[in-house]
């Protein structure tokens, strides 16, 4: 298998194309380290975008959704369509901070996913698509907790999203401040950005 992923007319960006990346460990890196993504398609004729729960297993994204949910429904089988859809994952590592207003910014890592979503509808790819969405969000927790029953899968759908078309887009360092600015008197930098996991707070026993 190839290290990069094809740049395809819509994987290109038109501005800053410099931070665009094609490397596949990175994508992958960046996708495992999310577990919410923003899915965008179109309804109606106008675009919806819907954030929710995915994950990776090799060079497919899963992504959780209610049977009952629009996208779901308008993805259809393995036979039908599909669904073209635009997936988006977006970490932000800080926040740039330059001496004049134009010239702030953030410093992130995204990927940006093109492609035709199917409904996932044979079992056992289904099982194992939701046990990647459980450990997505705490590595190990399916060993910790009761798989779904037949009623809980029949209740839950699970898209599948191929890693085909596809970028990543990246912004470091420091602020990019024009030289005749520099001497003004105003604070310049990056303040890092964290996602902090705080001490588990336990359920009461009745789980309510």
């Amino acid at each position: 298998m190839p290290d990069t992923y094809e740049p395809t007319e819509r994987t290109v960006p038109t501005r800053s194309r410099e931070r665009a990346a094609y490397n596949r460990e990175l994508v992958h890196s960046i996708l495992d380290e999310a577990y919410v993504c923003h899915l965008g398609f179109i309804r109606d004729g106008a675009p919806v975008v819907l954030p929710t729960l995915f994950a990776r297993v090799g060079e497919q994204l899963y992504i959780h959704g209610s049977t009952g949910s629009r996208p779901l429904r308008m993805a259809g089988g393995e036979a039908d369509p599909g669904l073209s859809v635009c997936l988006t994952v977006t970490h932000v590592d800080g926040l740039v901070l330059a001496r004049s207003a134009f010239h702030h910014s953030i410093n992130y890592r995204s990927v940006v996913v093109h492609g035709t979503a199917h409904q996932v509808t044979a079992t056992e790819e289904k099982r194992a698509a939701l046990e990647a969405l459980v450990n997505q969000v705490v590595p190990g927790r399916s060993r910790d907790s009761r798989p779904p029953n037949p009623k809980e899968l029949a209740a839950t759908a699970v898209l599948r999203l191929p890693l085909t078309e596809l970028s990543a887009k990246l912004r470091t360092g420091d602020p990019l401040d024009d030289p005749e600015d520099a001497g003004l008197p105003y604070w310049a930098g990056v303040i890092p950005v964290h996602t902090i996991r705080g001490e588990p707070i336990p359920s009461s026993p009745s789980g309510d």
